[in-house]
């Protein structure tokens, strides 16, 4: 199993200003990928990567199904998907809303803590 080292940030619409200030102070080289949830409109055009890019050094784009996870990176869930992450892939998928939101956090919390239990059996052997 690939190493990949993820931090995983979730925010109500209100948590833009803290999300820019978590992203104002990682360093250039973060040997990581954040993945971001903000709870936005389903029909609306999310401006979200481009606020996140300009406030640090870091990269933010929306995240797209299937695309490799690099350290470094900023994924930021697309509006009306939830982010997710399977294996050294990141996922994009429309399911269902949690609590009255997709994207919603907590679809992301569950399958990044899916990966850290199979990366420790697989570690265990």
């Amino acid at each position: 199993m690939p190493e990949r080292d993820i931090i995983v940030i979730g925010a109500s619409a209100g948590g833009v200003e803290a999300l820019m200030a978590v992203v104002r102070g990682v360093p250039h080289d973060l040997p990581a990928a954040l993945f971001v949830v903000l709870h936005v409109p389903p029909d609306g055009e999310s401006m979200l990567p481009r606020i996140l890019t300009h406030a640090g050094p870091l990269p933010a784009t929306h995240a797209r199904d299937g695309e490799p996870i690099a350290h470094g990176r900023i994924y930021v869930a697309p509006p009306d998907y939830h982010l997710l992450v399977e294996r050294d892939r990141v996922r994009v998928v429309h399911g269902p809303r949690e609590n009255r939101y997709r994207p919603a956090v907590d679809p992301l919390f569950r399958t990044e803590r899916d990966e850290i239990i199979c990366r420790a059996d697989y570690a265990k052997g």
